[in-house]
């Protein structure tokens, strides 16, 4: 397995691939990420409680149940723990302090690491709200996009974990992308509901920073419907506990699929209702009333203009063959997971693979994005 199978980079990290076990109080620290890390690109541990205040909130937490980890030094604990992780995962460290200097010190330590520094944004319980950490910041704009630059003045890799469904997700993503954060990590949590998978699509459909998709992965099948909806990597929680082998499930089988279709968290059809902005890159000459348009005004973009795009992205690329295909060309032609006898027919005539294919649509739909008159984190 090689870095270049994903090339997922992030500042100066590289995952080896799109699997993370998330930070889960009290239980994820080095010796667990040792244990149940395994082949995963990322562990996120934590949250680790950086001074006095969030102490004591994890104490309060502790005496009525709840895990947490508690320390009488808590910088050197954090880099304790960081150095105490063993194999070729990118680590990350999930933090909370109510006051900031703590946070850059930890900053410091992650970048000196080659680590990412994840502010948490996420903790809903009381005793962290009332001290203004964990959920407080997303209702605390100023002071989020306050910390957020000064953190990234130390230049860290930095991550910030949000809860989905709690304010206006596409909103507070935006402004966490604008303010310089790297990797937006999301609790796509509904309440009774599993994963929020429109809350996902949302959130990719209004930004572009590296997104990584969290709630209920139990297995492939979840993981895979979070990717389609725009995740650049899933996160594992508590599945983990329940099953040891999940990381290396997700692991194997998320790499056999790139291997197969070149594009691992390629989208669902924009036609289908459940596809986003970069599925623009499988949709069919825009001649009819269907939901494409009202994807490509998103972006600015009248149906001719946007017609005009790919067949410019088209020229010169195997994309421009295809004249036996319904619009003539390849730069129509829909996801390989479709079947389609004409497309496949115009492959095999080229000698080009499914996952060839593929990821020209990848770059199509990174062209196509790039080059709208109203950008995703603008409409």
């Amino acid at each position: 397995m090689t870095d270049e199978l994903f090339n997922l980079r992030v500042g100066y990290v590289t995952f080896k691939n799109p699997i993370a076990i998330a930070s889960m109080a009290g239980i994820n620290d080095s010796a667990f990420a040792n244990e149940y890390a395994g082949s995963a690109g990322l562990v996120v541990m934590g949250g680790y409680n950086l001074d006095d205040d969030t102490n004591r909130a994890a104490s309060q937490l502790i005496a009525r149940g709840r895990g947490e980890f508690i320390s009488q030094d808590p910088i050197k604990f954090l880099q304790d723990e960081i150095d105490a992780v063993k194999g070729d995962c990118v680590v990350a460290v999930n933090v909370r302090s109510a006051t900031l200097d703590p946070l850059l010190k930890a900053a410091e330590i992650a970048s000196n690491a080659g680590s990412i520094l994840e502010l948490d944004a996420h903790c809903r319980q009381e005793e962290m709200i009332r001290i203004g950490v964990g959920e407080a910041f997303m209702r605390d704009i100023p002071r989020l996009v306050d910390w957020i630059k000064k953190l990234k003045e130390t230049g860290v890799v930095l991550s910030v974990k949000i809860r989905a469904n709690v304010v206006d997700d596409v909103q507070l993503s935006r402004i966490i992308e604008s303010a310089g954060a790297d990797i937006l990590h999301v609790d796509a949590m509904k309440e009774g509901a599993g994963t929020d998978l429109n809350a996902i699509m949302r959130i990719r459909d209004s930004t572009r920073i590296f997104l990584i998709g969290n709630n209920s992965v139990t297995d492939f099948s979840v993981a895979k419907d979070i990717f389609a909806r725009g995740a650049d990597m899933i996160s594992v929680g508590r599945g983990v506990l329940n099953n040891a082998d999940l990381i290396n499930d997700l692991v194997n089988k998320v790499t056999a699929y790139q291997q197969q279709i070149g594009w691992y968290n390629s989208p669902k059809h924009i036609c289908g209702g459940e596809g986003d902005l970069r599925a623009l890159a499988f949709c069919c000459l825009p001649v009819k009333p269907c939901a494409v348009h009202s994807k490509i005004k998103k972006l600015g973009l009248s149906a001719q203009e946007f017609a005009n795009m790919k067949m410019n992205f088209a020229r010169g690329t195997m994309l421009e063959y295809g004249d036996s295909t319904c619009f003539g060309s390849l730069v129509w032609c829909c996801k390989i997971s479709k079947p389609c006898y004409l497309r496949d027919g115009v492959l095999d005539m080229l000698g080009m693979s499914s996952a060839e294919y593929m990821r020209l649509k990848k770059e199509l739909a990174t062209y196509i994005l790039d080059n709208a008159k109203i950008h995703v984190n603008e409409s």
